[in-house]
Order: structure tokens, then sequence, then C-alpha cells
């Protein structure tokens, strides 16, 4: 039977479909942010275009995401759940099928904003629907994670299926594979998402109240500064990402397959750190497992521009790289547990800050590093230290009075916040 918009009762379990449904609303965003990558060198010929130009699709995208959040999250809480959820996969559906006709680099930069815009909507909604949904935190964090998980492994296979799809039917092709993937999740939202916010639930003041809510959370200076670590921490993981098609491939002369493999490696660094960190977390301190992974990534990324001055090559390069990106998977999940830790009554807002404000650091570095054209990888060398730097100073001075955290005050920040 269809979805309705009848409002069943909130204790009602997620089915397995509606699961599936969202984890592939979960992983939409970042195959639409990494599968078209390998796919830049290429662009940049067919639309005339430098690097600047392409990695800006990058940014503006981001930028949409980050927007999004902010406004798509109060709209629900004041209008429900499944409205917003279709309204905004439906503009990315349509925005993602025009990035395939784009006749030039301008007219992709906007659309690819507006289906960041849209995109938005699974990236909050699909949290929402299973706090909304889950009888207890601890269910709550079970799908949670399966959720963390997706979006963990899709930037993993993304640009390695995106090199396949290139190499077959060339870019427009890939962003073709993103709009269908945008179909699929519009139509199984449609199918398989009921309103899981209760008309009692909802919040009246919408924006204002939510508005208030981000002025409270922005005058905790601890959680600023946790907040700000892991943005800083995301600002160098973007960097990277935007750089790398053009660094691997036109730079240290990577195939566009051989380049999606080194982006892979370094992708499951990533995952194992956080793997990692998830195993010693009972025993080391989040704030001393960030403060590792801070140090190794800052020491990899100086190390990497005095490579670079130097003139080393793909030898030297390529595991500096990987240690100062694989390095912050001991920083994302500790820093936002920190951070949100601070903040429980404000739980779901905090998120959303701390969310909205890593993509549009993101959407900073992919211009920062497109500076130098094609043939430079010192501008995503220095981007990293730089943000590095700052994640650092974010840590050490905003967040440096804090000592630790109770168990209970992170339970009590990652439960289901309405």
């Amino acid at each position: 039977m269809a979805a309705s918009s009848q409002s069943p009762s909130s204790s009602s379990p997620l089915s397995l479909a509606a699961i599936l449904v969202l984890a592939l609303l979960s992983a939409v965003a970042p195959l639409a942010t990494d599968m078209y990558l390998p796919g830049f060198p290429a662009m940049a010929a067919d639309l005339g275009s430098g690097a600047a130009g392409i990695q800006m699709t990058l940014t503006s995208f981001l930028l949409g995401l980050a927007a999004g959040q902010l406004v798509i999250g109060p709209i629900s809480d004041r209008y429900g759940r499944r409205g917003p959820l279709l309204i905004g996969t439906a503009v990315a559906v349509i925005s993602g099928l025009l990035c395939v006709l784009a006749p030039n680099v301008e007219s992709l930069v906007l659309l690819r904003l507006l289906q960041g815009l849209g995109g938005a909507a699974g990236v909050v909604l699909a949290r929402a629907v299973i706090a909304d949904r889950a009888p207890d935190a601890v269910s709550a964090a079970r799908l949670f994670q399966v959720m963390m998980m997706i979006t963990g492994v899709a930037p993993i296979l993304a640009p390695i299926a995106g090199a396949g799809i290139v190499q077959a039917g060339g870019w427009r092709a890939v962003l073709a594979v993103i709009a269908v993937l945008s179909i699929l999740s519009y139509l199984g939202v449609a199918r398989f998402i009921d309103e899981t916010l209760e008309p009692g639930r909802r919040t009246p003041a919408g924006l204002g109240a939510q508005l208030a809510a981000v002025r409270s959370v922005l005058g905790n200076r601890v959680y600023l500064g946790y907040t700000l670590t892991m943005a800083f921490a995301f600002m160098v993981m973007f960097a990277y990402i935007s750089a790398s098609p053009f660094v691997f491939q036109t730079v240290l002369g990577l195939s566009s397959t051989a380049y999606s493999v080194a982006f892979g490696v370094n992708a499951i660094g990533v995952l194992v750190f956080g793997a990692v960190s998830a195993k010693l977390v009972g025993r080391v301190s989040p704030r001393r497992l960030s403060a590792i992974g801070l140090g190794l990534a800052a020491v990899a990324a100086l190390a990497l521009c005095g490579v670079v001055l130097a003139g080393g090559g793909a030898t030297l390069m390529m595991p500096l790289i990987f240690v100062a990106v694989a390095a912050n998977g001991l920083v994302f999940g500790n820093a936002s547990a920190l951070a949100i830790s601070q903040v429980p009554k404000n739980a779901g807002t905090a998120s959303a800050v701390l969310g909205a404000l890593q993509f549009c650091l993101g959407a900073v570095a992919s211009p920062l590093v497109g500076l130098g054209g094609e043939g430079a990888a010192l501008p995503m060398a220095l981007t990293m230290l730089a943000a590095c730097v700052l994640a650092i100073a974010s840590f050490l001075v905003l967040a440096g009075q804090d000592r630790g955290v109770t168990r209970e005050a992170m339970a009590a920040g990652f439960g289901p916040s309405h």
C-alpha cells in the first residue's frame, strides 16, 4: 500500500523498505559529490573552463547542501517531514536532469547549487524520520550508525564507479546516473515514507525559534570550538577531494582508473582510522583521540608542502596525502560528539549548525585549491595545512577549557531530538 500523508503512531517501526529508502537518501549526496570527480579534466576540456571553474560546480553543490540543511530542517519541524522531503527530492531530480544538458560551466554551477539545495532534504530528513519513529535511543543510534556506514562507503565506491562511467559514456553520463538515483529516491519516498511528525509535535514558531536556538548554541564557546575543529578537519578533506582529480591525473600522471583506486584507498584510510577510534574510545578520551588525529594530519600536511616545493613526485606525495586525509577519521566523530554533548537540550540544532558549517568550509576549499590552475599541487597542500592549523587553533583556544565529557552527556547529545 502506498504511503499516505496520514500520520501513523510515532511508535510504528520503520519498514525495511523505508530504511532502504532513507539509506539511499543518505547516499545520494556523497555520490553526487564524488562520483563525477574522475570526469573533471574532461569537463574542463569540453566546457572550455579551467580547474577553478569546474571546481566551482563542487563548491556550489556544497553551498546548497549547507544552506538547505538550515532551511529545510526548521520547515519540516513546522510542516512535517513528508512534504518537504518530496519537494526537496523533486528539486534534486529536475536540477539533476538539467545538469546533464548544461551547455556551459556557468549554468552547471547554478544547477548544482539547486541540486544541493534539493539534496539537503534527504540529508536532513532521513535522520529526522529515524528520530521520529525510533522506539528508543538505542534503536535510533543503531539506525544512525547504518546511515553513517553508508555515507562512509559511498565516497569510496563513487569515484571507482564514476571512472568506469566516464570511460564508457563520458562525464555527462555520470550526471545522468546521479539524476536517476534522485528519481529512485523520489519514488521511494512517495511509495514507502509516511508522515512521521504528528501535528501535535510540530513547532508552531518555525524559523524564528530555530534562529533563536542557533544563536544559543553558537554562544557556547566550547561547542563552537569543537564544531570549528570538525569543520576545519572537513575542509582538509574537501581541499583534497576537489583538487585530487587534477593533482593525481594531471600532475602525477595517473589514469582515471588509477586515480579512482588511489581515491578509494584514501577513503578506506578514513574508515580504518574511524574504526580504530571507535575501538579505543572506551579507553582513550574523545578529546585525546581528536588531538592525535589533528597532530598527525598537520605534520603530514606540513611535510606535503615541503615535498611539493622540492619537486617530489607521487612516491613521496601520495603517502603524505593518505596520512593527512585518513588521520581525520580520528577527528570527525569525536569532535562532533564533543560538540553536541555541550548543548544536549538543543542537540538537533547543534547538529544542523555543525553540518551546515562543515559544508560551507568544504565549499570554501574548492576555489582555493584551484587558484594555481590544473598543474599546481601547492594550493592543495597549503589549503590542507592552513585548515589543519585552524582546526588545532579552534581545538586549543575555543575548546581548550573542556577537559573531558561524561558518558551520560555523550549519550544525551545523541538521543533523538524533536
